[in-house]
């Protein structure tokens, strides 16, 4: 084995005495007993993320999943790597300082609807901006499951739940404009009924250096059933999704006959067989572009008027948080020396209690 080979096959093998052996699926599956509801969304997110792992050229010691509250925070039980099991709306910042301290490792935060935009919305909004490289997986199912039925920060205006029998008076966040807002320099949308879209999706985020932010639509078969079921792909639903593509149109509908245009920078469906619109009138999708504006319009496409749009929306480079950090540090260290915990705490004025 060469040498180049040796560096591409050593990222995904564990040392076993004398022998490498290449990682599958199975090592990232954990011994516990998988606890979600029949149905669940969350089974199909685990299985694809399990398959994404060892494709990534990472030692399994080298990942670490932290989650906050809520059925998609089991997540690091189910992953047999070193996880976290924080506490509610926090895994954006436990996550920061797991990297900030290990540069090395590939960090994952997973976090839901009511989690990571309830209580842990400044958490994750500075999470974003600040660029950390991290995974951030966000399960959306427009419920508060795991306290059985609440509406959800993303729950539909007007939708009636066990705390809003009469029809919910508050406008959702929508996650992607959020992320778009934050200036986040990764952010897609996929879907846990669609595995290929969504394996996908999840490979290319985990590529990404600097902060990369999924929503991930699900289905909470107990309190939210069917959520998203006009966007799964399936049963003719072509009208009911676009599927983004880096340098192409935006066209959705049997054979593509549908796409989106602008008119007086307002979007439109047009049909292009009845002769609406030429295709040369179509949104060409960028996610390179330095500007968030075309991914911001996409990503307010929402039903009943428009289909939901899937896939990457932005993915741009920028400086990541931990590696300006570390810069700043070894400046530090190169000007001033190594530091001295035992001085630092004694500098300056100082009380001895007794």
């Amino acid at each position: 084995m060469n040498s180049t080979t040796m560096d591409e096959a050593r990222g995904t093998a564990e040392v076993a005495g004398d022998c490498l052996r290449v990682l599958t699926r199975k090592d990232f599956q954990s011994p516990q007993t998988v606890r979600w509801c029949p149905g669940c969304g969350d089974y199909s997110i685990l299985a694809q993320i399990q398959k994404v792992l060892p494709e990534l050229r990472v030692a399994r010691e080298n990942f670490v999943f932290v989650s906050g509250i809520g059925c998609s925070s089991r997540f690091p039980y189910y992953v047999n790597t070193y996880g976290f099991h924080g506490i509610h709306g926090r895994a954006p910042a436990i996550a920061t300082g797991v990297k900030c301290a290990n540069p090395e490792l590939s960090v994952w935060v997973i976090t839901g609807d009511g989690d990571g935009l309830s209580i842990g919305t400044n958490h994750l909004i500075h999470t974003i901006r600040r660029n950390v490289d991290l995974n951030i997986l966000l399960f959306n199912n427009r419920i508060y499951g795991l306290t059985k039925g609440q509406y959800s920060p993303t729950s539909e205006f007007g939708k009636k739940t066990k705390s809003s029998p009469m029809g919910t008076i508050e406008q959702p966040i929508r996650p992607i404009q959020m992320a778009l807002a934050a200036e986040g320099t990764f952010v897609a949308r996929t879907i846990a009924a669609d595995p290929t879209h969504l394996r996908e999706t999840l490979e290319a985020a985990a590529r990404h250096r600097g902060t990369s932010f999924v929503e991930i639509l699900q289905n909470c078969r107990v309190f939210n059933d069917q959520a998203f079921e006009n966007t799964k792909g399936r049963d003719g639903s072509e009208d009911d999704r676009i599927l983004l593509r880096h340098g192409e149109p935006i066209r959705f509908g049997a054979g593509g006959r549908k796409g989106i245009a602008t008119r007086n920078l307002t979007p439109q469906i047009v049909d292009l067989e009845t002769g609406e619109a030429s295709a040369g009138e179509l949104l060409i999708h960028d996610v390179k572009a330095n500007s968030p504006a075309l991914a911001a319009l996409l990503a307010a496409l929402e039903p009943p008027e428009f289909p939901t749009a899937l896939g990457i929306f932005r993915s741009i480079e920028k400086p990541s948080y931990d590696a300006l950090l570390l810069s700043q540090i070894a400046t530090s260290m190169t000007q001033r020396g190594q530091g001295d915990v035992r001085k630092l705490l004694n500098a300056g004025t100082t009380w001895e209690v007794e």
